[in-house]
């Protein structure tokens, strides 16, 4: 058995479907650099209703802010906002606050639930996997650093649509069961 905190499993389960799912899969050409260099930021909010849910969103933009060797963070909720309607909720609040904090062109949410679902798409359609991970969770970004990436990355805007493609390629059962890989137990090893 595993000598890790509850938190730190939780960042290893994040950790493994980044880099099985969102990195195996291609469905981020660039999320494959920041892992490497370590540039990613895992914060675990234990608990979160609202209101903690935007203090730890407004603490990582401080911590972007003063920390510039953070690229990115990945705001984790792991025991709250398990409904997607609720963590749509959190997402639209999270946004306002973004703005109202004139933070609105330098850093961007994007968004990440275990339930993900695109609107207008079946229950049942692999493609929502590009976007389910094992927690509910807000992603923030660099908008400096996205526009390079993209600005250096040809074709960019078909990046969608290829991974659509690519989950309803693989399937239903096998976009589910790469998600939920991230729960086995030897990665705690």
């Amino acid at each position: 058995m595993s000598n890790m905190s509850p938190n730190e499993i939780i960042i290893a389960q994040t950790k493994k479907w980044i880099r099985d799912v969102i990195v195996g899969c291609h469905f981020c050409p660039f999320a494959a650099r920041e892992l490497k260099a370590g540039t990613i930021h895992y914060e675990v909010t234990l608990q979160a209703g609202m209101q903690t849910a935007l203090e730890s969103l407004a603490s990582s933009f401080n911590k972007l802010d003063a920390d510039e060797t953070i690229e990115t963070i990945f705001i984790i909720f792991p025991d709250t906002f398990k409904a997607f309607d609720e963590y749509l909720n959190l997402l639209e609040v999270s946004e306002s606050l973004l703005k109202r904090q004139d933070y609105e062109g330098i850093y961007q949410i994007a968004s990440f639930h275990p339930d993900y679902l695109f609107a207008g798409s079946a229950e049942s359609d692999p493609a929502n996997y590009t976007n389910r991970s094992p927690y509910p969770m807000l992603h923030l970004l660099r908008e400096e650093t996205v526009s390079r990436a993209i600005d250096g990355f040809p074709g960019t805007e078909k990046i969608p649509q290829s991974n659509i493609k690519y989950a309803r390629q693989k399937g239903l059962l096998y976009m589910k069961s790469l998600r939920d890989s991230c729960f086995w137990d030897d990665i705690l090893e």
